[in-house]
């Protein structure tokens, strides 16, 4: 017989003796906490043989306490339950978390209808809770469930009982096909999702089950965070034969991690796809281990206004638009989007949609006409831009669109006050529509194709892709508006990642049959005839293409060039393999779908170029050949420099040159030199200034200011050793020619020569008395004369007789001696050793040559 369990308030006298059990649990606030109104349920606990002393807990404090707790405990179970009953009846928005003044992340299980032993260990609490819910939503028990499960699955995959918690899962998800399910407006859905997610991650228990067959008394202690306060509030629930419990499990602190996002969540219609689901986590995790409660519930929140927000545009502003999508609008006056026609730049209001991109320039007289781009166009190419005023290229934060040769680009810029992220953002997108139409032409039937009514649901296959494309750009906004997005957005959209992504021809073919397969309504005959097709194509996919579930993807089809690659064919000879429960294209129990099993392997071999391009980047930089090129790429502007230089003094353009020496000599006779350093230095700090202040409104790109140079290209063992040899014998003839230099110039001051020390000393004096007699001024005007007149035909044979002379007066400079000490051992010290260089040597055989004549 079920014993009676009313609600009254507690009336205790006495305390609780230390070192009690009840002394154990029982904790107090911290603060002192207002009135709070009274309490229409009154807990009394019954059980015969009940041997506890409740005379030694204060009535007061556990009174008060505990009635708090049964408020919230009330206001919490109807949030919880009444959706979970009807969830079309519950519209309450999700609750704000960082506005409430106290958060009780609780869960409530009523009743254990699941044997939570299994064959691998006992089930874990998430994954009860997980089951139970799941299978009322389903409308059984999850007892009835888990015979079910049993009975359609061998026994091995029955053992696991992640799969048990993939199939109440999936069970419930199959029911709806929309494209963003209805019941993630529900918070409690929500919570449930993300407790899914921590059983699939953990479905067993550490700590063994405790069966009870009797009557007793259960603790349950619930922690509860307020304003200001932190207790701990004892709860007595009855506990019967039968096993009723009330559990409470806590979320605070969990952390759902990627394989559990990667598997649960693609399988929630507009929350992940396969393909981007990795990208996505690390987006949201960030630099943590895994997601947490509250970021779970604020990327849902946010994706879900992103979808109201667009249904709102297609309302108001542009019902005109009926065939198409709207997906995202760029207008602000803090934030402009600006359209550039040569050199002139105007605002306007941008509108994307899955067919078109409009611009609406805002005129002096108010809007202008609006003007469209066609994005379905075959040969639409979409780049990062760089642009600035009077054609300058100054700012990194545009891009350029063309549909074809015969219209005119456009150059769209998006000013961005906060970041660098909205032209990346922006370009991720409308790159996902192209692609998205690009993948249409690759892999859907043609217009107009009468083959696409033998299949059923075929003729839905565009509109699933395009929904799959727009529920990607949702989510890169959604991430946008959390300040969560990764190095590269194109990562987070399908399309766009799937083009330059390894194996992603494979995922594309995967995801053309899950969009226009379906099961065959009557018999078909290829029209196409068998010539026409590569002899290589003939002998491997001969055949229609299947998905797990049955549905045919025709032949006919198949026009795209990749279907007959290596390993498309691979994984479509593997393709028929499967285990587990079939519930959809999409869900599979205990298995994966085509797509998924694609994805996979695509992120595998993605894992393996980022991991192949990390350690090239870290050995960039090694060897002589990388550091020279880094070299050459440091001194570029010098380069440049002294290349516009040596124009200006070759005369290459007259009136350039003309115009700068005008300018240098006004500098020089108006006795404006003292200004000229000064000058310099508040330009380069005018300089430093504006590029802080462009790229903090991020115009000038995140790629602003790094080093970028050219790997070598790929070599075998014995290139790699032929190619050190030779630099370092340039390293080695350049340092020879340098110390060559040096002893010479050693030569010269140390009086080796006495004769060249000579006219070396007479050519300084001579120097100086010039500096000391004329004034500086005219010693520079002259100097830029000599320098600007060299190349000019009046000069130059004198120029370069002259230069042959001082060529020959140098290499008749012998260089110092140089001792070379041998190696000094232990035993014994050798004598110094005299040696000759090579202009010795060279210069002994002309001495002996001129005495033999």
């Amino acid at each position: 017989m079920l014993s009676k369990l009313s609600f009254a308030h507690l009336k205790w006298s006495g305390q609780a003796p230390p070192g009690s059990e009840l002394w154990r649990f029982a904790s107090y606030a911290k603060d002192s906490q207002p009135d709070f109104p009274k309490s229409r349920f009154k807990l009394v606990g019954q059980s015969l043989g009940d041997r506890w002393k409740l005379n030694g807990i204060k009535p007061d404090m556990v009174q008060e306490k505990l009635n708090v707790w049964l408020l919230k405990t009330q206001k919490f179970l109807n949030e919880v339950t009444s959706p979970l009953v009807k969830p079309s009846q519950s519209k309450k928005p999700v609750p704000e978390n960082g506005n409430d003044n106290s958060v009780m992340e609780d869960i409530f299980v009523a009743e254990q209808t699941i044997n939570s032993r299994m064959p691998q260990g006992n089930l874990s609490l998430a994954a009860i809770v997980s089951i139970e819910q799941f299978s009322r939503m389903n409308g059984l028990t999850a007892h009835k469930m888990q015979k079910i499960f049993k009975a359609l699955v061998p026994e091995s995959v029955y053992n696991d009982a992640r799969n048990l918690v993939e199939y109440c899962c999936f069970r419930f998800l199959s029911r709806d096909s929309s494209t963003v399910h209805p019941s993630l407006k529900e918070p409690a859905f929500q919570r449930l999702l993300f407790i899914t997610m921590l059983a699939w991650e953990n479905p067993y228990s550490k700590e063994r089950a405790k069966d009870s067959t009797r009557a007793s008394f259960k603790l349950v202690s619930i922690v509860c965070f307020g304003k200001g306060y932190h207790f701990v509030v004892l709860v007595v629930v009855y506990r019967v034969l039968v096993q009723f419990p009330a559990v409470v499990y806590s979320l605070v602190g969990m952390l759902v991690k990627e394989d559990a996002f990667v598997r649960i969540a693609p399988a929630i219609a507009g929350v992940a796809d396969r393909s981007t689901a990795h990208s996505i986590f690390k987006a949201l995790a960030g630099d943590e281990n895994g997601i947490t409660l509250g970021l779970w519930l604020t990327y849902i929140k946010e994706l879900l206004k992103v979808h109201e927000r667009r249904k709102l545009y297609q309302i108001q502003e542009f019902s005109h638009l009926s065939d198409e999508r709207i997906l995202c609008i760029g207008s602000s006056q803090k934030q402009p989007v600006l359209k550039w026609d040569n050199i002139m730049a105007w605002p306007g209001k941008l509108t994307l949609t899955d067919k078109a991109i409009y611009f609406e320039a805002v005129g002096l007289l108010g809007q202008k006409d609006v003007i469209r781009l066609d994005l379905t166009k075959q040969g639409v190419k979409l780049e990062k831009a760089k642009i600035g005023p009077l054609g300058s290229v100054r700012f990194d934060s545009a891009v350029s669109i063309s549909s074809d040769l015969e219209s005119k680009t456009w150059v769209l810029e998006f000013v961005d006050l906060g970041g660098e992220m909205r032209r990346d953002v922006w370009h991720a997108s409308i790159s996902e529509i192209i692609a998205l139409h690009q993948f249409i032409r690759d892999y859907g039937p043609e217009d107009g194709d009468e083959s696409i009514l033998n299949v059923y649901g075929a003729h839905k296959g565009q509109d699933k892709a395009t929904t799959s494309a727009v529920n990607s750009v949702a989510r890169l906004q959604t991430l946008q508006f959390m300040r969560k997005l990764v190095d590269d957005p194109i990562k987070l959209v399908q399309f766009s990642y799937l083009k330059f992504a390894p194996y992603g021809d494979v995922v594309c073919q995967t995801l053309a049959v899950n969009y226009w397969g379906g099961p065959l309504i009557r018999k078909f005959v290829d029209s196409q005839p068998a010539q026409t097709r590569p002899s290589n194509e003939l002998g491997e996919i001969s055949n229609h293409v299947f998905d797990i579930d049955g549905s045919i993807y025709l032949r006919k089809w198949m026009k795209s060039p990749s279907w007959s690659s290596s390993a498309s064919i691979a994984f479509w000879k593997n393709s028929s393999s499967r285990e587990g429960v079939v519930l959809s294209k999409n869900l599979v129990v205990a298995d994966a779908s085509l797509v998924e099993k694609a994805a996979k392997i695509c992120r595998r071999k993605y894992e393996v170029v980022e991991k192949t391009q990390a350690t090239i980047d870290a050995a960039m930089l090694k060897g002589i050949p990388s550091n020279i090129d880094l070299f050459k790429e440091l001194m570029f502007p010098l380069t440049v420099t002294a290349k516009n230089f040596e124009k200006l003094r070759r005369w290459e353009e007259p009136h350039v040159t003309v115009s700068f020496l005008a300018f240098t000599y006004a500098i020089i006779f108006r006795n404006l030199l003292s200004y000229v350093f000064p000058t310099l230095l508040i330009i380069s700090a005018a300089s430093m200034l504006s590029l802080k202040g462009l790229k903090e409104q991020g115009r000038l790109g995140r790629s602003f200011g790094k080093v970028t140079i050219r790997d070598q290209p790929p070599s075998n063992t014995i290139q790699k050793i032929i190619a050190v040899k030779d630099a370092m014998r340039d390293v080695e003839n350049f340092l020879q020619n340098l110390n060559v230099t040096l002893l010479k110039i050693r030569t010269i001051i140390l009086s080796g020569q006495p004769q060249v020390t000579t006219e070396v000393a007479l050519v300084l004096l001579s120097g100086a008395t010039i500096l000391l007699t004329v004034p500086f001024k005219y010693v520079l005007a002259f100097l830029i004369f000599d320098l600007f007149t060299r190349e000019l035909a009046f000069r130059k044979e004198m120029v370069r007789r002259f230069m042959a002379l001082l060529k020959q007066r140098w290499d008749m400079v012998p260089a110092a001696p140089v001792i070379v000490l041998p190696f000094e051992g232990d035993e014994s010290r050798s004598v110094p050793q005299r040696t000759r260089t090579k202009d010795q040597v060279k210069l002994d055989r002309s001495h002996n040559s001129n005495d033999n004549e």
